[in-house]
């Protein structure tokens, strides 16, 4: 799908913005029921709302090989002519049914000609995509994109009291994730969906603090349950098969980790942890804790086992369909000679629960871009600062 089709700007304007979300289709989601977007908070001194739908419906359908749940990324064009700040944005779903949630990654110029072509070389509308924006070159793991933020149906925006936000320069683009949920259709069809998103941007001050996201990962070595077996319950296989699905990048991950977090070899069990070094002098705002489908617990830790231990981000029960940017309730300042440790707990009996997965062979579970694989991952929103 050519880019400039995607989405179509409906509305760029100040607070006499029209509000209203996009109508909602009849039925209900099974999780979400009578789910939709909450109102619209509104604008503070020197905000505007820019407004952008979905130039062409999109039918979603279930992925080859079964299951009820398809991935979809969009590509979205602000068209800025110049640098704006941005500090808000809301998904506006019409079709409520089965928009079960979203996440709205900010790509900087660097990126967009990855996302470009990634689009126009895929038919239909957008891409498929799990975990990320699917895009090399525009991967919040890799510091390429920022997750800027999440929706689920009555989410409202996440909106921070500080003079902070996302820098926008010209040429930036927006990489919207809708996951559309079939469950309630037995995987059938269950119509189009032309959703919409508002940005709520401003020109900023100098004085006004850019937000980065900074990705903490830690590796995942999840073994087969006890009454599993199979070739994949081999963790050298397994990451031969991430390899050959996703390429060596992707496929050499699990190991790059094991190095990076100072562990001389792999520890196979449920819950794993990394120890980060704070490179530079920084600002901790909010964080996402990000898993795949067996994900259970994540949490950051500053300082550990330290008289300054603080924990920066705790997600004791994770859902998947739930990943929300969590607010510290003052920011923190961080600086060189700090710790983050990221810890992740998975639970392999899930892989016997999930639809998506019930039906897959067994597997040894590390780093991979797929439902079947893993990821562990805090991603903090923080803000560069001199000292």
């Amino acid at each position: 799908m050519a880019l400039a089709t995607a989405f179509a700007v409906v509305a760029a304007c100040g607070s006499d913005a029209d509000n209203s979300a996009a109508p909602a289709a009849a039925g209900s989601h099974s999780a979400h029921a009578g789910g939709s977007s909450a109102p619209p908070q509104p604008l503070r001194a020197g905000e505007r709302f820019v407004d952008l739908k979905m130039a062409e419906a999109y039918t979603p359908a279930p992925p080859e090989g079964g299951g009820t749940d398809e991935y979809r990324c969009q590509v979205i064009d602000p068209g800025l002519t110049k640098a704006a700040f941005l500090t808000g944005t809301q998904v506006m779903p019409e079709n409520v049914a089965i928009a079960h949630h979203a996440i709205v990654y900010a790509v900087p110029p660097g990126g967009a000609a990855a996302v470009r072509e990634q689009d126009a070389k895929t038919p239909g509308l957008g891409w498929q995509c799990f975990g990320g924006t699917g895009v090399d070159g525009a991967e919040v793991e890799e510091g390429e994109a920022a997750w800027v933020d999440t929706w689920a149906p009555g989410a409202m925006e996440t909106l921070f009291t500080q003079d902070a936000g996302f820098k926008l320069e010209p040429g930036s683009l927006i990489v919207l994730q809708v996951h559309y949920n079939l469950l309630a259709t037995d995987g059938k069809p269950a119509g189009s969906d032309r959703s919409a998103v508002r940005l709520r941007l401003t020109d900023g001050t100098p004085q006004t603090r850019e937000f980065v996201t900074w990705p903490l990962d830690a590796p995942t070595d999840l073994p087969c349950a006890a009454d599993e077996s199979g070739p994949l319950c081999d963790r050298a296989a397994s990451i031969a098969d991430v390899t050959k699905r996703f390429g060596p990048e992707v496929g050499g991950t699990a190991d790059e980790q094991l190095e990076e977090c100072g562990q001389r070899a792999p520890k196979p069990g449920d819950t794993q942890t990394c120890d980060h070094k704070v490179p530079a002098p920084m600002t901790l705002f909010a964080g996402f804790g990000h898993m795949h489908l067996l994900g259970r617990a994540i949490k950051v830790e500053l300082n550990p086992g330290t008289p300054n231990a603080k924990v920066v981000l705790d997600v004791p029960q994770f859902d998947f369909d739930n990943q929300r940017l969590v607010k510290l309730p003052s920011p923190v300042e961080i600086a060189p000679g700090d710790t983050l440790r990221v810890t992740c707990t998975h639970d392999v009996e899930l892989r016997k629960r999930l639809p998506q997965l019930s039906k897959l062979p067994p597997r040894y579970v590390v780093w991979g871009d797929g439902t079947s694989d893993e990821m562990c991952t805090g991603i903090m929103t923080v803000s560069p600062r001199k000292s």
